[in-house]
């Protein structure tokens, strides 16, 4: 079976935050472009993406802010991610976006981009080229590369191609992707970010506190879909996921649950999702925010005071 399970909680991941956004949780006029059929989920589940969604983009312009036109952004695991068109459509400059996925993923995503006039249009200029292979784009600033984040080499040879430099500012974005990774491979790459980028700063949204009947219960579903937990020991509390940072050389580590996140979004906004859909049990979805969180690692200091509450 290999990866292929993993490789399709990408489109249920992606059938998700359409089925969010087109309820109103939030706006992205892209993720239709990648995602055509969506089924009715939980109001639970919604909220779930919707702060999932809300807490990794306040650290993505904590970044920006603080890192200016001449960083760069690398997206490991990214599937059918639309932060880049977002950003571009808010004005937003960096030097350089890259995504990384199993070229699997990669080459739907690179046809979809290239039959899409909207997607296309947005990535280059109007005199810029793009270069396409199967599993590869290259167009101005964006780059989409087919790599697999466990062998290190491979990585590196790509992103190269993709112009990556490791003295200049990177944020590192992560959601759901080192779970399924062994533990080793997850080190590995750690360690050799921390050892070739000078700053940097990496969010990692993913499960926590995985030592209970409720996680027990969500393990068992990923399971029973064919998905191998390989890096689950690491989702065992915020403080595991917090020292495996610090043990491969990185300067320093925070991490907050997805209840701490979700109350730190602007009220007004917070209340203005709750009137979209009823919600019968608020226990259910605390418990489901709970189990997951974001930590954050940075190289050097221009990061270490960033939190996860909105500026």
């Amino acid at each position: 079976m290999g990866d292929e399970p993993v490789i399709a909680t990408n489109d249920d991941a992606s059938e998700c935050k359409r089925g969010a956004v087109q309820l109103g949780y939030w706006s992205d006029d892209y993720i239709s472009y990648f995602v055509k059929h969506t089924e009715k989920r939980a109001p639970e589940i919604n909220r779930g993406y919707y702060a999932r969604v809300k807490g990794i983009e306040n650290f993505v312009q904590k970044f920006i802010n603080k890192a200016g036109s001449a960083a760069q952004i690398l997206n490991f695991g990214s599937g059918f991610d639309t932060l880049y068109w977002r950003l571009k459509d808010e004005g937003v400059q960096i030097a350089n976006y890259v995504e990384i996925d199993f070229p699997t993923v990669t080459a739907r995503k690179c046809y979809m981009i290239r039959r899409n006039k909207p997607l296309l249009e947005r990535i280059h200029d109007q005199d810029g080229e793009v270069k396409l292979s199967p599993t590869d784009l290259h167009a101005g600033n964006y780059h989409c590369i087919g790599a697999d984040i466990r062998n290190i080499s491979q990585l590196e040879v790509k992103l190269q191609q993709a112009e990556v430099r490791f003295n200049v500012p990177t944020l590192f974005i992560a959601e759901c992707v080192l779970v399924y990774i062994e533990n080793e491979c997850v080190n590995r790459l750690l360690s050799w970010i921390s050892s070739r980028f000078r700053s940097g700063l990496f969010v990692n949204y993913e499960m926590c506190n995985m030592n209970d009947t409720f996680s027990d219960v969500m393990l068992g579903n990923l399971r029973a879909r064919g998905c191998n937990l390989a890096g689950i020991t690491h989702c065992k509390s915020l403080e595991m996921q917090k020292t495996r940072f610090l043990n491969n050389g990185w300067s320093g580590s925070r991490s907050w649950d997805m209840v701490e996140v979700y109350y730190a979004i602007n009220s007004t906004e917070r209340h203005r999702i709750e009137k979209i859909e009823f919600l019968d049990e608020q226990e259910l979805l605390i418990q489901l925010f709970q189990h997951y969180c974001i930590c954050i690692g940075w190289l050097g200091t221009e990061f270490s005071e960033l939190n996860c509450t909105e500026d």
